[in-house]
């Protein structure tokens, strides 16, 4: 039995993708047919939004054809804001609670009753506090090994326009799988989580010289 999953008219077969988008409309053409997948195969979705925009991110999944009262009923569809996942008491991103929830989710407390967990995190809280930058690159590359050891999928969405070419570079180095301009590919610039942490953190001590 194929197991892959299809996004963007791409069977994967690995489980941490990148998306870039310039702009909501077509970050939604890209991904509502990947949902909507998940719900016609018994599986289900957890989305983590914008706490401003959960309202539209319903709205825009009901006009793909997304029954989103009945899958939240179910709970085949979570949507979770910002706070409630990504950012600690303070507003400040909480990494080892990131990682802990995310291997929750995807391994010993996946739901039962559905036979995959498709995790969307949109990331647009990361620049609007870019101290955490570092950390947020390190939580993509150690994000990986739970990803792969689970062998459920996570979609990291970015928006274009807000990040820097430097940033860009880094994201593009944590996850092994791309999707840009509406094209899923494997990511060429992907190294090993291990190497990149290696990397950072000779950075981090490199500033604090």
């Amino acid at each position: 039995m194929d197991n892959r999953i299809a996004i963007a008219g791409t069977l994967m077969d690995a489980y941490h993708v990148c998306a870039f988008f310039d702009s909501r409309d077509e970050e939604y053409e890209a991904l509502t047919p990947y949902y909507r997948q998940a719900v016609e195969t018994g599986e289900k979705n957890f989305h983590i939004v914008d706490p401003a925009l959960v309202d539209d991110h319903r709205a825009r999944l009901e006009a793909s054809g997304i029954d989103t009262h009945q899958c939240e009923a179910c709970g085949q569809l979570e949507v979770v804001t910002w706070p409630e996942a990504y950012l600690d008491d303070e507003g400040k991103f909480d990494k080892k609670r990131m990682l802990d929830m995310v291997d929750r989710l995807t391994g010993s407390g996946r739901d039962a009753g559905f036979s995959r967990l498709r995790i969307m995190g949109n990331m647009d809280w990361a620049f609007e506090d870019l101290s955490t930058a570092p950390e947020l690159i390190e939580y993509e590359a150690e994000v990986n090994e739970i990803i792969e050891r689970n062998r459920q999928p996570a979609v990291c969405v970015y928006d274009m326009a807000k990040l820097s070419g430097a940033m860009l570079m880094d994201v593009l180095r944590t996850h092994p799988l791309t999707l840009i301009n509406g094209i899923v590919q494997e990511n060429p610039f992907f190294i090993p989580p291990s190497e990149m942490l290696k990397e950072l953190k000779s950075r981090k001590m490199r500033s604090a010289a």
